[in-house]
């Protein structure tokens, strides 16, 4: 039986697609916002001179320049992302790659759009059934299509977006459950991946067999390394909440007001809940999709059913 490792980390997902763009190009076409008349068809990988420097744990997983089918030219630069501050991260990434296409003195009609893609592994807007979140540089109170399309911002919440049925067969979809469902984990690959040739070529690049000791070696410090920044987050949110506390007692509130607005912020934040699981039971969200967005049971969720 094949053993596979988690193409969310880096070594592994630059296996899969920063050596073989065919997928890369697949996986692309796939999840970014592009015309549907307008798909990637020519990339080549960026030199790592024009590959931005990210500060502290560096995430930059693929970097590509793209041609579509009609001609026009973009940069693609792509993020893992686990922690808190991961759009400003994919936010100065992408910036740093759109400034580095032009060397000193060109002129600046050279500079070609560019799509930062972040993946991000874990749920981060609980309040919101969105997974898909597409950033782009719009005129306040402009008309529709006044924007400055040389720079936007694709996040995608790898944990939330809905897999309708086992027969799901949209694209995007495919490769979203390939990045979700592949991992140590895996004992049988669902046969609509394997479906796809591409994404049946990723299964197999997925497979422990296909990595060296080194790189083993590596796919187990890269998840030390998002232990320890997790832990790290955690520290960071206990830290808070003990200063806010320590805030409130100082601020010398009666007791019970102060139970009675925590009491009263809770039950809104339920019944906030509540509304967003009675809104996508409404477009068809699975279950567990919805236990996993607003952190209500399955038994309060299948009582919003009756």
């Amino acid at each position: 039986m094949s053993r596979y490792l988690d193409p969310k980390a880096d070594v592994v997902f630059k296996k899969i697609f920063g050596d073989h763009p065919h997928l890369l190009m697949s996986f692309l076409n796939a999840v970014l916002p592009l015309p549907v008349d307008s798909p990637i068809v020519e990339l080549t990988y960026l030199p790592s001179e024009q590959v931005p420097a990210i500060p502290e744990f560096n995430r930059t997983i693929a970097d590509a320049k793209c041609k579509d089918a009609k001609g026009r030219a973009f940069v693609v630069e792509m993020q893992m992302n686990w922690t808190d501050s991961f759009k400003q991260r994919l936010l100065f990434g992408a910036s740093q790659a759109f400034v580095k296409q032009l060397d000193k003195g060109k002129d600046y009609v050279l500079l070609q759009p560019v799509y930062g893609l972040g993946l991000v592994a874990e749920i981060y807007d609980r309040l919101s059934p969105d997974w898909y979140h597409d950033y782009q540089l719009v005129k306040k109170g402009g008309q529709d299509g006044d924007i400055i399309d040389h720079l936007q911002l694709i996040f995608i919440e790898l944990p939330k977006f809905p897999v309708h049925s086992a027969e799901e067969k949209t694209l995007r979809l495919l490769w979203l459950r390939f990045l979700r469902e592949i991992d140590e984990k895996t004992k049988t690959v669902s046969h609509e991946l394997l479906e796809v040739p591409e994404i049946a070529e990723a299964v197999e690049l997925a497979e422990e067999s296909a990595y060296t000791q080194a790189e083993l070696a590596f796919y187990e410090s890269y998840w030390d390394q998002v232990r320890r920044e997790k832990t790290l987050m955690s520290e960071k949110y206990t830290k808070g909440l003990e200063a806010g506390k320590a805030e409130g007692k100082a601020e010398g509130k009666a007791e019970g007001l102060a139970e009675g607005e925590a009491r009263g912020k809770a039950e809104g934040k339920v019944e906030g809940k509540i509304e967003i699981a009675r809104k996508m039971l409404t477009l068809n969200f699975s279950v567990t999709t919805i236990v996993e967005a607003t952190e209500l049971t399955e038994e309060e969720i299948e009582c919003l059913k009756e």
